[in-house]
């Protein structure tokens, strides 16, 4: 179970970077003048993200979907949030 919180985590933290190659990926299969908007490739990517995290959970680790969706948003908002503590400034979740 914790292992599958781990990957959870692994995934949320993992998905801003994963973004540009996910993109890259895309910009082969879609036609031109399908537009996709930040926040849908942004989301897209963390789905992309999640599902290699279940499917690894269901290789190595029990397949649990609560510690996974646990781990995944403090994945996603954990380092936001750490930033707000360490500087003092309220996080940016726009970007």
């Amino acid at each position: 179970m914790f292992g599958t919180f781990i990957l959870g985590l692994a995934a949320g933290w993992v998905a801003p970077y994963a973004e540009p190659r996910i993109k890259a990926a895309l910009d082969g299969v879609l036609l031109d003048d399908t537009p996709i908007a930040p926040k849908e490739m942004a989301l897209l990517s963390f789905a992309v993200c999640l599902l290699g995290a279940a499917v690894l959970s269901m290789l190595v680790a029990e397949p649990h979907a609560a510690p996974l969706a646990l781990g995944a948003v403090a994945g996603v908002f954990g380092p936001k949030l750490i930033e707000k503590w360490r500087t003092g400034k309220r996080p940016d979740y726009d970007s």
